[in-house]
């Protein structure tokens, strides 16, 4: 199983799970699980191959359903019926599936730094890295798409946190989370046509110049879609402007529970 780490405070409160983005892992939340604790149960998650989880858990074929499918194991294994889901980066992705293959289980999403659609410039960094990712190093890889992704002075803590977690993954994982990203766009693309009637929360940096502009267009085109921008922060909003993102997210969490209790 996925290493985990739970923090539970009262049966009464409803549980929030955080899945971090390719390359991190659940160190990443470390500016939210003292806030978030305050006023949830809360689940964090390293993905497979990452942080403390194991390695080597790949098998021919292997999707994002089987990354979903993953966590939803540890959410069985802790008999959490359903949660709040927030995911950050690639991780979007596997809340996403969640929420498409196992609808139950999820109260809400909460999509940051969401990828949601992939942009030439984006398709032409993937497709360098596809072509080379066996014989350049990974972490040369691994940094040159953070200094791209989160250009700015002010994303550099986020870079640094990305790029130490991503020294605990091996080549081989490297390889095989990368693997993923051939022809995304349409499984990505499946994915926004229907939200299965989850309440859903796009939270984006104003500064995350490669993913902000397809999420801004679909939430115009779709009004059931929450939205907000965070000033002076890129990709890895969560941790640029931590303040400001636990008490956005926070306080959409509450008014879902609100609402829930109402309607049931």
């Amino acid at each position: 199983m996925l290493h985990y780490r739970t923090y539970f405070r009262q049966q009464s409160l409803p549980w929030v799970t955080f899945i971090h983005g390719a390359g991190g892992s659940s160190s990443i939340w470390f500016k939210q699980i003292k806030e978030y604790r305050k006023h949830f149960n809360v689940l964090v998650i390293d993905l497979r191959g990452h942080g403390q989880s194991e390695r080597g858990r790949w098998r021919k074929g292997d999707t994002f359903r089987e990354i979903a499918k993953e966590v939803i194991d540890v959410l069985d294994a802790e008999k959490i019926t359903h949660s709040h889901f927030i995911g950050i980066s690639l991780g979007t992705i596997v809340v996403q599936t969640i929420t498409s293959e196992y609808t139950r289980y999820v109260r809400s999403q909460t999509l940051c730094g969401a990828i949601i659609q992939l942009d030439i410039r984006t398709k032409f960094l993937l497709w360098v890295g596809r072509t080379t990712k066996r014989f350049i190093p990974y972490m040369l890889l691994y940094k040159l798409f953070a200094w791209i992704i989160m250009p700015n002075r002010r994303h550099e803590e986020s870079r640094l946190a990305f790029v130490n977690s991503a020294k605990k993954m091996c080549q081989k994982e490297f390889i095989k989370w990368f693997s993923l990203t051939k022809m995304i766009n349409p499984y990505l693309a499946k994915l926004q046509l229907d939200h299965k009637g989850v309440p859903t929360f796009f939270v984006m940096g104003q500064e995350d110049y490669l993913f902000r502009a397809p999420v801004e267009e679909l939430v115009k085109r779709d009004p059931s879609l929450s939205y907000v921008t965070i000033r002076k922060s890129g990709h890895v909003c969560n941790i640029d402007q931590p303040q400001e993102f636990n008490d956005r997210t926070i306080e959409y969490i509450k008014q879902q529970e609100e609402i829930f209790s109402i309607t049931g």
